[in-house]
């Protein structure tokens, strides 16, 4: 398909559920702005990131309004990760439109997984006892597991999608608790685009690895 009409039917579709499932003008600024970036990084494509950049300004002054307090605070992270995400993508690229893909060690993962139960836990304690946070421990771990998943992404790392897929089914269920339909069917869009960034990333990545090897031993016969 022509690149132009690709931008004009995703905008088009955007707009178009946004306005469909939006209770307010911030509402559906964030989710149009929110399909997009989702989109747009599934295609590994680098305007994905300015995009994000007012994704996050959305819903810093959407979640304040639900006093999701957690999520309101982690979009300040979102923002720097998004714009180190940008610069990250455009480096070491060679020849290609981006960075190439790469994947977690088990010592890595190790590592992530304590650090999101210690963040978990302490964000949630103190959400718990010095706000009114509605679901304090629940939105301290969908944010800690959120955080994790964006500098994962913004690191090309393909397991990013493993955690966003979890964030999403978790999110889905929260805002529907919260009467933030608009958000949570734009959070089940999410999880089809997560899947279908996850298959993606990951046959793109095993391209990259096959042509690596190829390379290795037509060296190793030279």
């Amino acid at each position: 398909m022509n690149r132009t009409w690709e931008w004009v039917l995703l905008i088009l579709g955007a707009a178009g559920f946004a306005a469909a499932t939006s209770s307010s003008l911030l509402e559906g600024a964030a989710t149009a702005t929110g399909l997009m970036s989702v989109w747009l990084t599934a295609r590994q494509n680098l305007w994905c990131w300015p995009v994000s950049l007012v994704n996050v300004i959305c819903f810093f002054f959407l979640f304040r309004d639900a006093k999701l307090y957690a999520d309101m605070s982690l979009q300040l992270l979102y923002f720097v990760l998004s714009i180190q995400g940008w610069i990250v993508w455009m480096t070491g690229r060679g020849a290609a439109g981006v960075r190439p893909t790469r994947r977690l060690t088990g010592r890595q993962a190790i590592s992530a997984f304590l650090l999101l139960a210690a963040l978990s836990a302490g964000w949630g304690h103190v959400l718990a006892r010095y706000t009114d946070a509605s679901i304090p421990y629940l939105d301290a771990f969908i944010a800690s597991l959120s955080l994790l998943a964006q500098f994962l992404l913004s690191s090309k790392v393909l397991e990013n999608w493993l955690l966003w897929i979890t964030v999403d089914v978790l999110s889905v269920g929260m805002y529907a608790y919260k009467e933030l339909y608009g958000v949570a069917l734009l959070y089940a869009v999410f999880l089809a685009i997560a899947a279908g960034g996850w298959v993606q990333w990951h046959r793109e990545y095993r391209r990259q690895r096959t042509a690596s090897l190829q390379v290795s031993d037509a060296e190793v016969g030279i």
